[in-house]
């Protein structure tokens, strides 16, 4: 599958077990992350992840979008000597963190982070030098 040039501003270190994409603070970003974690996830055979991977960097996508300009950073690692997961992180020029919340019946969102926290095995934050990182992480069937 190819992406039109605008959909990503940036491919870095896409070989071996580590996968990074920059994207452009655009709404187009969403479909094009998603597309990207569910081709690198079955190259690398983690077809079981795909999915639920790409549900989740959605989600974090779309949060970037709402609350930050500026590019968005995608990146998976499955960590040498940690077999059994994978690292996904979402990062952004904002440095605010994100906040969990509860949202009501009729809210139109609001269920970003807590999709993330109940679908992945741990989750969380860290500030960087240029806003912050969303990680999470997901076990890797044997």
């Amino acid at each position: 599958m190819s992406w039109p040039a605008w959909d990503v501003i940036g491919v870095i270190d896409t070989e071996g077990d580590r996968a990074e994409w920059t994207f452009p603070a655009d709404p187009g970003a969403v479909r094009t992350a998603r597309a990207v974690v569910r081709g690198r996830l079955r190259d690398w055979n983690l077809d079981s992840l795909a999915d639920l991977a790409a549900l989740l960097v959605s989600e974090l996508v779309t949060n970037s979008l709402r609350h930050a300009t500026g590019p968005i950073g995608v990146r998976l690692v499955r960590p040498a000597g940690l077999g059994g997961v994978l690292l996904v992180e979402v990062s952004d020029p904002l440095p605010d963190p994100p906040r969990e919340r509860v949202a009501r019946p009729d809210d139109e969102g609001g269920r970003g982070l807590q999709l993330v926290a109940h679908s992945s095995r741990r989750w969380g934050t860290r500030p960087d030098e240029e806003g912050k990182t969303v990680w999470f992480e997901l076990a890797v069937p044997p």
